[in-house]
């Protein structure tokens, strides 16, 4: 089976980074500028989204590499280790930001932010979105789970900036203790979105698989005539791709290239309708 065109879902991730480099240095300025810890807190917040997006790229890269002596599967969880390290760093910004706005939410001293930074946080939500769109729809055309998970952060991100438009917009009205909270939720979402990367990177480095697709895909193995039943079927994850374990039991009569033709049209039927990268069938006689 042909890797999906990984090189075209590149673009999306150098997009990524373009956007985050700019947003963030707009930010972490007019935030410094403005006095917002809301805006200040959404710039760190694609500070860190730029190693996430450089994370991706790189794991992308690494995962086209062929197969060699010491990687017999080729280099498909490289960019799963990468969103593990990504992870890491996202929630140790999220945690740094929550503690700082924390402080000042019941501190004495209150500021008011220049209207300068909620307009910058809603231009910012609007670039956001757009990349959003463009990376959601990349990433089924190139079909890349990779580029698909980046595409939620680019939406959460505008979300984020949302919020921080809110945040400070409040304060123009006395609220001011709206805007340090604007930033804590930030921090909160920082440290969710980390969260959420680092449980599906281990779910796949310690071979989970999704209970229901093995159950389809083994309906579809039945569906072969040859095929009397299927006693074990288990999968696991690459990076982007699939492997699939599976043990089909068949007439003993048939010999050893009959039962070799009914493994090569399982196969395809799995990278075909499924995209599974590669199916290990392993054939037992069928006795009653």
């Amino acid at each position: 089976m042909n890797q999906p065109n990984i090189q075209n879902g590149e673009k999306g991730a150098w997009i990524s980074i373009f956007a985050y480099l700019f947003l963030s240095a707009t930010k972490l300025l007019v935030a410094y500028i403005g006095d917002s810890d809301a805006l200040w807190a959404d710039g760190l917040n694609n500070s860190t989204d730029v190693v996430a997006s450089i994370a991706i790229l790189i794991g992308m890269r690494i995962s086209q590499k062929p197969p060699d002596q010491n990687h017999r599967y080729g280099h498909y969880r490289a960019e799963t280790i990468a969103s593990l390290l990504a992870a890491f760093i996202m929630v140790a910004v999220g945690l740094q930001v929550i503690f700082s706005t924390v402080g000042k939410m019941f501190g004495e001293h209150v500021t008011k932010p220049d209207m300068l930074t909620a307009w910058t946080a809603l231009c910012a939500a609007i670039i956001m979105y757009i990349v959003y769109r463009y990376n959601l729809a990349l990433s089924r055309k190139v079909n890349s789970s990779a580029l698909y998970a980046a595409s939620q952060d680019n939406r959460s991100d505008a979300l984020v900036s949302i919020g921080a438009f809110i945040g400070i917009l409040g304060t123009q009205f006395g609220i001011f203790w709206l805007d340090p909270l604007a930033g804590l939720l930030v921090g909160i979402i920082i440290c969710r979105t980390a969260w959420e990367i680092f449980k599906d990177a281990t779910l796949v480095l310690t071979d989970a698989f999704d209970e229901e697709l093995l159950k389809e895909i083994k309906i579809e193995i039945k569906k072969f005539p040859e095929v009397k039943i299927v006693p074990d079927i288990k999968g696991r994850a690459l990076g982007n791709q699939s492997v699939l374990d599976v043990t089909i039991k068949v007439d003993p009569n048939l010999t050893v290239s009959q039962s070799h033709d009914i493994t090569v049209r399982i196969e395809k039927k799995l990278a075909n309708e499924y995209g599974i990268l590669h199916t290990h069938i392993h054939i037992e006689p069928y006795i009653e």
